[in-house]
């Protein structure tokens, strides 16, 4: 099934804070001030796939809100668990203004997924991933993301967060990747890992980015390397519900995958992927 394209009303928007301010001014849905963070919670898991060498060592934070969840990957130390105690109840609003980082994207993803919500949005492409072990179920979402790139053979493709899974699936769709990454120095194959995002942007006829760099600071920066000039292709766990906000405003399209993540079950779960409507300023 082919995915229709998706408009966002929050185009006018250059990056994160500047969302941020639209929902604290209430410009986006209700008062974030009248909302409660019912649950505060994190999950650190690792996984090996089989046949690999790398175990993925993952920490994120989640926020419930109402009957929507928002989640934010971080790295080891960002966070300490007290804070699951410290801010389950508080009003929103306070998350969203005094909460670190990582924990206040997840409070920006909550409240952004309970205003519209991946299931009801128009123009989400639902995409089913299957019941099975974690190396079946991680080809297919992979695949899913690489699904979204439009590109010819041999394009260079900047893949900033790397995943095995997803290397594989750019090749297979004749692309060349360029892998960037804060944790790997090299990909499953050999290919070395670079940690300068610069050096893969600047070559790049293509970016493919992990929805992580919403909690690390470089998400502003690479949506305003890649406007206007080259296909940004997100594919977020963490901050699914932010990036869509930028759909049209340097995101060509989006993977997004709400809490509960694909790793954390072995039924099927339910992936959204979204391409931003024509004429948007995401590329081609």
């Amino acid at each position: 099934m082919t995915s229709t394209s998706y408009t966002t009303d929050t185009a006018r928007l250059t990056g994160v804070d500047a969302l941020l301010g639209a929902v604290l001014a209430g410009d986006l849905g209700p008062d974030p001030a009248e909302l409660t963070a019912t649950s505060v919670f994190w999950a650190h898991h690792g996984t090996r796939l089989a046949g690999g060498d790398v175990t993925y060592l993952n920490q994120y934070v989640l926020v419930r809100v109402g009957g929507a969840f928002g989640g934010c990957a971080f790295e080891a130390g960002e966070l300490d668990p007290a804070v699951c105690r410290e801010a389950s109840g508080s009003p929103l609003a306070a998350l969203l203004k005094e909460a670190p980082t990582p924990l206040r994207t997840a409070a920006l993803d909550a409240y952004l997924a309970a205003v519209r919500p991946h299931r009801e949005t128009p123009g989400a492409e639902p995409v089913t991933l299957p019941a099975g072990p974690p190396e079946v179920r991680a080809v297919a979402r992979d695949a899913a993301v690489a699904g979204l790139l439009d590109i010819e053979p041999g394009a260079k493709v900047a893949l900033i967060g790397v995943v095995n899974p997803l290397v594989a699936a750019i090749r297979e769709r004749g692309g060349d990747p360029l892998p960037c990454d804060f944790n790997l120095r090299t990909t499953q194959w050999g290919d070395p890992v670079s940690r300068d995002m610069h050096e893969v942007l600047d070559a790049a006829d293509a970016v493919v980015a992990t929805g992580m760099t919403l909690s690390n600071g470089s998400f502003d920066t690479i949506l305003a390397r890649c406007r206007e000039r080259v296909p940004l292709v997100v594919y977020a766990q963490s901050g699914s519900a932010v990036a869509r906000a930028f759909l049209g405003a340097g995101v060509t399209a989006l993977s997004a995958e709400p809490f509960p993540f694909s790793q954390f079950s072995a039924e099927p779960t339910t992936l959204y992927r979204y391409r931003a409507a024509a004429g948007g300023k995401g590329g081609a």
